[in-house]
């Protein structure tokens, strides 16, 4: 269980991130078509999962729209942007922001994901959605960073997601 803020109160996860240099556990997730999608679905590239509590908050806009023009000069890289949020949430932000270079995965079948990851928040006001974090993943799906981000309302260490991938 790792301990996180909300405006500075303790609130805590399920367990912890994969570890660096682990295989990243597979999931299910819905994209916006409503079809599920798992690790399988991106294989070859490298992979940054950008857990999100929801895309309608300010800092997690802002990762998005961060992610998205990193993510601009890399084919071999996909950004996965894991939220709370429905769908149709996910592609009216994306749309409305222009972020066309990253894809947005809900977990509104299930809550696997965020358990497996050890980001599903058990306490507090946002029980039950996601904490913020950033895992890196190379092609095979080794971890290669995790970062669970200490303040919900900070944004993650970019370069050091960024760096990861070599």
């Amino acid at each position: 269980m790792a301990e996180i803020t909300l405006k500075g109160n303790p609130i805590h996860t399920n367990g912890d991130l994969p570890a660096v240099g682990a295989k990243a556990p597979d999931f299910r997730l819905t994209q916006g078509d409503l079809s599920d999608v798992g690790l399988a679905d991106f294989a070859g590239k490298s992979k940054i999962l950008s857990i999100v509590p929801s895309l309608d908050t300010g800092v997690c806009a802002e990762s998005t729209r961060k992610f998205d023009q990193l993510v601009a000069s890399r084919d071999d890289v996909v950004v996965l942007v894991i939220s709370a949020d429905l769908p149709f949430a996910q592609a009216r932000f994306c749309s409305a922001e222009g972020t066309d270079r990253v894809v947005t995965l809900s977990i509104m079948r299930s809550r696997n994901f965020a358990k497996d990851y050890g980001v599903l928040i058990q306490d507090g006001p946002m029980a039950g959605i996601t904490a913020r974090a950033v895992v890196v993943l190379d092609a095979d799906d080794k971890v290669l960073h995790a970062e669970m981000v200490p303040e919900i309302g900070q944004e993650p260490d970019y370069d050091a997601a960024f760096a990861a991938l070599g």
